[in-house]
C-alpha cells in the first residue's frame, strides 16, 4: 500500500482507503432479523404473484357474454378458498377480493353494481377483464425481486416475504473497534478531574457506526502511554474487521497513538488530508487489518466519519460507497467568504424556499471542537480548495446528513 505522501485531497485519501477493504463474506439470517441488513445475494421469486387470476373486487364472477343479463348463483370463491366447479353459460359466483377466478368466467361485477334476489343476480355489461389481476401480474417466477447490495427496508422484507423467503443472504456486519485514548478524557457519569472533558467522540461514532450498518466495540480508554496504547490497539485488530483510532496523530508530547500503531507494523497510506476540518485523518493497514484515525475534537471525528468511515462500512458490505457522499445543489441564505488552500466542510442548516428549492446557510461558528453546532445542523456546505466568496443566492455543493 503505497503512502501518500504530505497531504492528499478528500478523493485520493477516499481511494487509498477503499482499496484497502473488501466486501465482508455472507451469511444467512431469518426474514424476521434481517431489517438494515444489506443483500450478498439478489433474491429472485419462485413462483408467480398471484400465483392465479385473482378478483381485485367483492363481486360477482361471470361470463362477459352472458352479460348483461339474469344470472344463476351456484357458488361462491373465497379468500384462501376458490370454487371447485366451473362457470358455465348463464351462471355467477359470488367471489371475494383476492380470491381465485373460478374457471370459464372471464370477468368481476362488483356487488355494487348487482342486484341479486335469492338465487338469482341481474348484471349490466361487463368487458372481458374488467376487476381481475392475472396470473403473475405483481412478478412472475423467476423475476429479480431484490438486487444484491439492497439495504433491507420493511417494504423490501414484505416483497421478500410475497416471495416466500423465511431466510435471507445478508452480508456479515462490519465489526469496528473504536480506541480512544488521552489523560484528558473522563468516562460520562464518573467524576472527572479538574482538567478532563468527557469522552464523547466514541459514543457518536459507534451510534454512526451502527445505524451505517456495522457492528460497533468501544474499547477502554487508554491513558497516553504508548505501549498501553498499542496492546488495546492489538487486541482491537484481532477482534474486528476495522480499528478507528480517535485522536493521538497530532505532533504534541503526548500524542502517541500512530506511533504505537507503527510498532505493530502499520503501513501508512494516508499520512494527512487536505480537509478542513480533520486534516489529522490517516489512514494505514496493520498486518492484521486496515486503520481509520480521526481527530481528536468530537465534532471533527464525527464529520470525518461521515466522510471516510461511512464508506469504508459501505464498501465492506458490499455496496457503492460513493452513494452516500453524493454532492447536491442548494442556495447560498448567506453570503460566504473565500476558501483557503484546503477543502472546506461547513456545518449547515438545510431548508427549502418557497418553491421547494434547496437553501443552506452555514453556522457561524465553525469550531471543529463545537458539538452543539453539529448537533444543530442537518448538512454540510462543501468548498473546494481555494474557492472564491460566494454571494447570498449563489449555488452549493451541499451533504445531507440524513442520506450520510
Amino acid at each position: 500500500m503505497p503512502a501518500k505522501r504530505g497531504l492528499a485531497s478528500v478523493a485520493e485519501a477516499r481511494t487509498a482507503m477503499l482499496a484497502a477493504v473488501t466486501a465482508l463474506d455472507g451469511e444467512t439470517v431469518p426474514l424476521q432479523e434481517a431489517l438494515g441488513r444489506v443483500l450478498a445475494e439478489p433474491v429472485s421469486a419462485a413462483r408467480d404473484q398471484p400465483p392465479f387470476a385473482a378478483s381485485a373486487m367483492d363481486g360477482y364472477a361471470l361470463r362477459s357474454a352472458d352479460a348483461p343479463g339474469r344470472l344463476r348463483l351456484i357458488g361462491e370463491s373465497a379468500a384462501g378458498r376458490g370454487f371447485s366447479g366451473r362457470c358455465e353459460a348463464g351462471t355467477i359466483i359470488r367471489i371475494s377480493t383476492g380470491a381465485p377466478l373460478p374457471d370459464g368466467a372471464d370477468t368481476i361485477v362488483i356487488q355494487e353494481d348487482a342486484v341479486r334476489q335469492g338465487d338469482d343476480v341481474t348484471v349490466p355489461v361487463s368487458a372481458p377483464g374488467n376487476h381481475i389481476r392475472p396470473q403473475g401480474w405483481d412478478f412472475k417466477s423467476g423475476s429479480l425481486l431484490l438486487p444484491a447490495a439492497r439495504r433491507l427496508d420493511g417494504v423490501a422484507l414484505s416483497l421478500a416475504a410475497a416471495a416466500g423467503a423465511a431466510v435471507l443472504p445478508v452480508r456479515r456486519k462490519p465489526r469496528v473497534s473504536i480506541l480512544s485514548s488521552g489523560d484528558e478524557l473522563a468516562a460520562p457519569g464518573t467524576a472527572p478531574g479538574p482538567f478532563q472533558i468527557y469522552d464523547s467522540a466514541t459514543y457518536g461514532i459507534a451510534a454512526l457506526i451502527r445505524s451505517w450498518g456495522g457492528e460497533p466495540r468501544r474499547l477502554a480508554i487508554e491513558r497516553d502511554d504508548a505501549q498501553a496504547i498499542a496492546r488495546a490497539a492489538q487486541q482491537g485488530l484481532e477482534d474486528s474487521d476495522l480499528l478507528v483510532v480517535l485522536g493521538g496523530a497530532s505532533v504534541g508530547d503526548h500524542d502517541h497513538a500512530k506511533p504505537a500503531l507503527l510498532r505493530l507494523g502499520l503501513q501508512i497510506a494516508v499520512e494527512k488530508i487536505a480537509l478542513r476540518p480533520g486534516k489529522p485523518t490517516w489512514f494505514g493497514r496493520a498486518p492484521q487489518g486496515p486503520v481509520l484515525g480521526l481527530p481528536g475534537n468530537p465534532a471533527s471525528a464525527l464529520m470525518c466519519a461521515c466522510l471516510f468511515l461511512r464508506t469504508l462500512i459501505e464498501a465492506m458490505l458490499g455496496r457503492d460507497p460513493a452513494l452516500c457522499v453524493a454532492f447536491r445543489r442548494a442556495r447560498l441564505v448567506e453570503a460566504l467568504p473565500a476558501n483557503g488552500p484546503r477543502e472546506h466542510y461547513l456545518r449547515a442548516h438545510v431548508g427549502s424556499d418557497g418553491d421547494g428549492r434547496l437553501t443552506a446557510r452555514a453556522f457561524e461558528n465553525q469550531d471543529s471542537s463545537l458539538l452543539s453546532v453539529f448537533s444543530a445542523a442537518n448538512g454540510f456546505i462543501h468548498l473546494a480548495p481555494d474557492e472564491p466568496a460566494r454571494d447570498a443566492g449563489a449555488l452549493v455543493d451541499i451533504l445531507l446528513l440524513d442520506t450520510l
